[in-house]
């Protein structure tokens, strides 16, 4: 699609809620928009052609936007706004050479994400798929004193991986259940931890005193792999592990060994590598571990202000003005 002339070029990698699309189609002024139309992610292919002259690209978690994409965009590029609090799925620094303006959406999905992590970690502890699955084939008979045990939150250590936004909103919602303390660990201690009388303590100690293991960092160098065969071996044999921030901060392979061994009692996970996990994957086989398909900010309300705050990072990223949540590179 050719761009008239005076009107900048956007091309959006996807279909997104009608909260976003609304804002667009009153920027007909600034902007003329092409769009890969499906709920399917863009194959490649159509990537490269899609974006080949852009003034603006929207993207998702899904798009791998590399120096390939930048390249074939030309020296038009000028934002790339994607619908995600995370961005290990840009390269940064290449976007940093050429001046390209960068806006994510922090902060509108902390709560549904927290909510989300603190359902898993409940449904994950108290073994309610197994009960779903139970009564449905025929499993439940009469009551039995230790049938489908599983662990509290009263009385239990909280440790969480990453005090940040999303990690601060989960412990929030967690203390009401009567966690008795609330470990954390980080490259610094966090001032807002006071909150939630959070302690700062080293990895190792919050891997072996917690009954509950709460992964909410981002993806770095240093986290990548982080939760390995050592760090599950220093975890309690009734600890639960649960992870809902980035599929490769887990070794996937420990963790199926940790969890069939019985080193550790569970593992919710709403995050995987790949993802989607496939269907024979080893950790499906297991009763012992809860796979979601990364749903943490899937309310409609938030990944309708998800799409809002994107386009409205992006049409501010075209015209040289503020954009409402900019990354600063």
């Amino acid at each position: 699609m050719k761009a008239v002339r005076g009107l900048m070029k956007v091309f959006i990698t996807r279909r997104i809620p009608q909260e976003g699309t609304e804002i667009l189609s009153g920027a007909t002024g600034v902007c003329e928009v092409s769009q890969w139309d499906s709920d399917e992610p863009v194959p490649r292919a159509e990537l490269l052609k899609g974006v080949q002259g852009a003034h603006g690209l929207l993207c998702l978690l899904s798009d791998k936007i590399d120096a390939e994409v930048l390249d074939a965009a030309g020296p038009n590029l000028k934002v790339i706004s994607t619908m995600s609090v995370g961005f290990d799925h840009l390269a940064l620094d290449e976007i940093k050479k050429r001046g390209i303006r960068v806006g994510y959406t922090p902060d509108v999905l902390t709560d549904a994400t927290a909510e989300l992590t603190v359902a898993l970690l409940l449904a994950t502890a108290r073994r309610l798929p197994e009960g779903v699955e139970e009564v449905k084939n025929g499993g439940w008979s009469s009551w039995k004193p230790l049938w489908l045990c599983g662990y509290g939150l009263s009385g239990s250590t909280v440790g969480v991986i990453g005090l940040g936004r999303i990690g601060m909103a989960i412990a929030q919602r967690l203390l009401p259940f009567g966690v008795k303390r609330l470990l954390y660990a980080g490259r610094t201690a966090k001032a807002h931890a006071a909150e939630v009388n959070g302690e700062f303590v080293p990895l190792d100690t919050l891997v072996s005193e917690s009954d509950f293991v709460v992964v909410s960092c981002s993806l770095t160098p240093e986290t990548q792999g982080l939760c390995d065969k050592a760090f599950f071996s220093k975890m309690k044999k009734t600890a639960v592990f649960i992870n809902s921030s980035r599929g490769a901060v887990v070794n996937q392979e420990d963790l199926y060994e940790a969890l069939n061994s019985g080193q550790i009692a569970a593992a919710g996970l709403d995050v995987t590598t790949p993802e989607p996990l496939p269907t024979n994957h080893p950790l499906l086989t297991l009763k012992n571990c809860v796979v979601l398909p990364h749903i943490g900010s899937a309310t409609y309300s938030t990944r309708g202000v998800m799409s809002a705050l994107t386009v409205q990072n992006l049409l501010g990223g075209l015209q040289g003005l503020d954009m409402p949540s900019e990354l600063r590179l």
